[in-house]
Parts: structure tokens; sequence; C-alpha cells
């Protein structure tokens, strides 16, 4: 493992402040993914197993258009704990993960895709960062070979101009595979904005984190559901939701012109003064014309991504709508829910 966090007093306290029986959620958004689930439950129900501790399945079903419902509901029915969340449409996996997040019970929240990409055999190992006080442990991809050469190439870009411009720091090709603590999970709920993305609102977050490596194998059966066009606006909501920075470019970049425009001017009048009227180049005056005209553009076309997000936020639509939850066998023990209930009382 990879200690992100230098140790301290808070991870020692977190340490040994732990339960000893802990429930644990884990999150599953599922969008059309009948093909995998069968073996997604089979590679995960051992693990939760063997970790000794109640357990719940916490399952996202994003307006899936095939059996991924009817084949969640019948194991639930058959006596898997947990429960489904039927969201009314297809929200987007960021919605997927709130809901998922706002459903979970448990004192850990688990996340993992369905597409057994993340290696279920992990979780046991995030365990043991989390009883050592982390309150974050997150998979760490080391080997992406399963992905196509373009989706490495640009993540990578992604990553390292988003950690230059935000003010925070995202470590590069974590996933959203991660452990998190009930403490990070209400610190999460407690953010009301509409244009989630998560990978950055974990790190904005803070809390102690370790990173685990892994080598990413490739999806058990099935398709991804990413295609470049939604990855490009995926990357562009990270961007303006965590930085300003595009804003800034604009304006010095506006600045910048500006100078130039003015000492040009300057240039032609003493030229004008020293020999006389010249008739000035047809071609040099319209690529002027379309490179500045471009350049407003581009800068309106910027400005116009960040009033669209705050169109969104005032808007203050709900970031899902659940439209139905079935709930399976009980976890063998009360929940944390359940519990703070009782301590009212």
């Amino acid at each position: 493992m990879q200690e992100v966090a230098a140790s301290n007093i808070y991870i020692s306290r977190r340490g040994d402040q732990r339960p000893d029986d802990p429930l644990i959620s884990l999150i599953v958004p599922a969008f059309n993914e009948a093909e995998v689930i069968g073996h997604f439950l089979k590679a995960t129900r051992p693990v939760l197993e063997a970790t000794g501790h109640a357990y719940e399945y916490v399952f996202v079903d994003d307006g899936s258009r095939d059996e991924t419902a009817n084949i969640l509901s019948r194991e639930l029915k058959n006596g898997l704990p947990g429960r489904l969340l039927g969201l009314s449409r297809n929200f987007g996996k960021e919605a997927a993960l709130s809901a998922g997040l706002e459903a979970a019970k448990g004192d850990i929240a688990i996340i993992i895709d369905a597409d057994l990409q993340d290696p279920p055999e992990l979780i046991l190992q995030m365990l043991d960062g989390w009883r050592a006080g982390y309150d974050v442990v997150y998979g760490l991809r080391v080997d992406r070979s399963s992905d196509t050469i373009l989706k490495r190439s640009t993540a990578g870009m992604f990553y390292r101009l988003f950690n230059r411009l935000a003010n925070i720091d995202m470590p590069a090709n974590a996933g959203d595979f991660r452990l998190i603590d009930r403490v990070v999970i209400d610190a999460l709920l407690r953010l009301p904005e509409r244009n989630r993305f998560m990978k950055g609102l974990f790190a904005w977050v803070g809390f102690p984190a370790m990173a685990l490596p892994y080598e990413r194998p490739p999806r058990k059966a099935g398709t991804g559901k990413f295609n470049y066009w939604k990855l490009w606006n995926f990357a562009l909501d990270g961007l303006t939701g965590f930085t300003t920075l595009p804003l800034r470019v604009w304006f010095y970049g506006g600045a910048l012109v500006s100078l130039g425009a003015f000492a040009y001017a300057l240039y032609l009048t003493l030229r004008v003064f020293a020999h006389g009227i010249d008739v000035p180049g047809y071609a040099s005056l319209m690529v002027a014309l379309l490179f500045f005209s471009g350049v407003q553009l581009l800068s309106i076309g910027m400005i116009g991504e960040y009033i669209a997000r705050l169109f969104n936020e005032a808007k203050q639509r709900p970031v899902f709508i659940v439209q139905d939850v079935i709930e399976g066998a009980p976890t063998s023990r009360p929940t944390r829910l359940a519990d703070e209930k009782s301590d009212a009382r």
C-alpha cells in the first residue's frame, strides 16, 4: 500500500476508535449490466463473507433497459442482503454514486463497478488500511493495458492538467473503486452542488487516504458505456467544477492581445508619419480579423460553460430521482441508522 497522507495523531486516533464489527455497504452503480451481474455476485459474495462482518449491497439501477433490474430483484428476493434503487431514468454515473451514498447504511462504504475491472479481492486489503486509521483507501490503477492507447493517453493528460489548474490534488489513475468511512460519506452528502464530479469531490473533502495499487483487468462481460464524447464532457465538468483558471486565462490573454494591438497601432502611426500613407494588405487584414474573432468566440464559449453551470445550480433540481426501492434480506445486525434511532429514543 502507498500512504498518501503522512502518519499523524489523527490516523492513530481513528485507528483506535474503529468499531470491531462494522457494517459494510457495497455500492454498485449499474447501467445495462445484465451480462456481467451474475459474475459480479459470484465474485463479491465470498469476499464479503470472508471479512467476517455484516454487509449489504446497494445497487443503483441507472435507468437500465435490459434485464439488470429483473436479475437483481430476483437475487434480493432469494436472500441477497441489501437493496436496489431504481432511478426514474439514466442520470449518469455521478448521480448514481450520489444515490448510493445516500442510501448506504454502513459504517463503511465500498464503491465498485459491476464489470469486475476492479478486483473484489482487494476489499480485504482496503479493510486493513481502514483499521489502520485511514478514512479513504482507493484503488490506484498501475496497469491500464485493457484500455485503448487513446484513452490511456487522454486520461493521463487530463489528470496532469487537472492537478495543475485545480486547488486540490487528485491522484492520477485513481478511479471510483475505493473504501470510505462514514465520516467521509457524511461530508460528501453535505455538498449541495448539482454538477457532481465525484473523483474531484473525493479529493476535495480530504481525510487521511491510502493508495492501493492494482492492475486493471479487462471487463468480465458486456461492453463499456462511456464513449469519447461522454469522457470529454466528463473532463470538462471536472475542470470547470474545481477551478476558475480558464476564465483568468482569457482575462490575461485579452489583456495581452490588447497590449499587442496598442503596440501595433503605435507602430502604424509612427510609420505613417515617417513614410506616408500606404494601403494595408488584404491577406494580413483577413488573418488578423479571423484570428481575433476566433479568440473572442473561444473566450465567450468558456464563459458560457461557467454560466451554464450556474444556471443548473440555480434551478436546484435534484441530482437524481428514485422511482422505486426493492429491499432484500436484512443484514445480520441492526444498521447504523437503526442504532441512531434507538439512541434518540
